[in-house]
């Protein structure tokens, strides 16, 4: 017995000479599918707007009810989440293969700020056990919890409902996503640090308050912000390399979580000793040392991440070119008369 596309109905495999419509196929015919088409059309594209707004309000939300006290907050937060979405904004339209809609992408951020709360906890309920240990025993924390943890609820905020979908349909797919769960990650994390950090000092107020208290820590959080975009970006890619590699999807996840996870757990480990080495050896003040050692650390995985992206793009171009050299070459009749 011969085997049967499995995309294919065994009765339209079998007879593709009859018209099947209503029995194993369907197109647009009657008004009715006219109907059908146009309700699934609106329903489509206002779940798309009301989970771009849901996403929205979510982010508006988050740190409690602090930002809605605090306008200035709210206005901090999204400063901080610009250069993580600048970022992930580029590896969508890196992506050479048909762009993530933004129903799933709006999913994705959303389930990324969800997420997000599972690392926290895990992170709360662990770091006093590691803490007693001194410094080593942070060393450790970052790289058996903070490391592991948080890229894999991100890898979760992807795996939950993208990575299900149909348009879900290439490798790189799994970057755009992975990147997008960073951002969502980044977004409310940024958000919990701002709102804690005003707390402390009793509010916010226009002028020196917003520029100094608050751009301190809004700074410092959007330099934080893209290494979790690049980081997830990485586990993402192994993501939709799994997808395509069923046999050996396990393995492959796990190789891109080591990836992601031990590249964050040492920027979380190194951060502190290369920012403070940097401003002793060129006199810098604390905040642009800050940002030079995140220009070198997270702009080199990016760079990493731009050649991996580009090793796809290249064999993409590649492969669709010959496919259209073939189908332009003439066929030419070599017999002679």
């Amino acid at each position: 017995m011969e085997d049967v596309d499995q995309e294919t109905d065994p009765v339209e495999a079998a007879d593709d000479k009859r018209d099947l419509y209503g029995i194993s196929t369907w197109e647009q015919r009657s008004l009715l599918d006219s109907a059908s088409v146009s309700i699934y059309w609106l329903a489509v594209r206002t779940g798309q707007v009301l989970l771009a707004l849901l996403a929205v309000l979510l982010f508006l939300s988050v740190g409690g009810l602090s930002i809605l006290r605090e306008p200035l907050i709210g206005v901090l937060a999204v400063l901080s989440a610009l250069p993580a979405l600048l970022l992930a904004g580029y590896v969508w339209y890196s992506d050479v293969t048909t762009k993530a809609p933004l129903s799933l992408l709006a999913a994705t951020f959303i389930l990324g700020v969800l997420t997000a709360g599972l690392a926290a906890v895990a992170n709360s309920l662990f770091q006093p056990v590691f803490t007693a240990l001194g410094g080593i025993g942070m060393i450790l924390f970052f790289f058996l919890i903070v490391g592991p943890v948080e890229e894999s609820v991100k890898l979760l905020a992807v795996r939950l409902y993208a990575y299900n979908d149909a348009r879900f349909a290439a490798v790189i797919d799994g970057a755009v996503y992975g990147a997008v769960a960073g951002l969502g990650f980044a977004t409310i994390e940024n958000a919990i640090y701002i709102s804690q950090a005003v707390g402390e000092v009793g509010g916010l107020s226009l002028g020196l308050d917003l520029i100094g208290i608050g751009g301190d820590i809004t700074a410092t959080r959007a330099l934080a912000g893209p290494g979790h975009v690049v980081y997830s970006a990485f586990a993402g890619y192994y993501l939709g390399l799994a997808k395509f590699n069923p046999e050996n999807r396990g393995p492959i996840i796990v190789k891109g979580l080591i990836i992601a996870a031990v590249i964050h757990a040492t920027y979380n480990a190194t951060v502190g000793i290369g920012s403070g080495l940097i401003q002793t050896l060129t006199g810098l003040p604390r905040i642009p040392a800050f940002f030079v050692y995140v220009v070198l650390y997270v702009g080199g995985f990016g760079y990493l991440l731009y050649r991996k992206i580009q090793q796809y793009t290249s064999a993409y171009r590649a492969g669709h070119s010959n496919e259209t050299t073939e189908l332009e070459d003439p066929v030419i009749d070599t017999e002679t008369e």
